[in-house]
């Protein structure tokens, strides 16, 4: 799901390049401003999506050193909250 979103977001980011190639010869103003906000859009998402990654990097990195210094209390913790939710799905079929 992963590959998938990331694939999304890359086409995204060509089309909307692709766009504002496409219109560099038109020269009305509508279209030269609409062009700067795709741009500026562009490169707010490029960097979120970074600040995102970075983010979850980071909060992986916490969770697998909580799980390697607690073992098991991960365990039971993965246990009762896995136990929960089959008891909440079971109820809903």
């Amino acid at each position: 799901m992963k590959k998938n979103a990331e694939e999304n977001i890359a086409s995204l980011a060509e089309d909307a390049q692709d766009l504002i190639s496409a219109t560099a010869n038109v020269a009305e103003s509508k279209v030269i401003e609409a062009r700067k906000r795709l741009a500026d859009a562009l490169d707010r998402g490029k960097e979120a999506w970074g600040q995102f990654q970075d983010t979850a990097v980071a909060q992986a990195k916490a969770a697998d050193e909580v799980i390697r210094d607690y073992p098991y209390y991960s365990i039971g913790i993965a246990f009762g909250v896995g136990a929960l939710l089959g008891l909440l799905f079971r109820r809903r079929a």
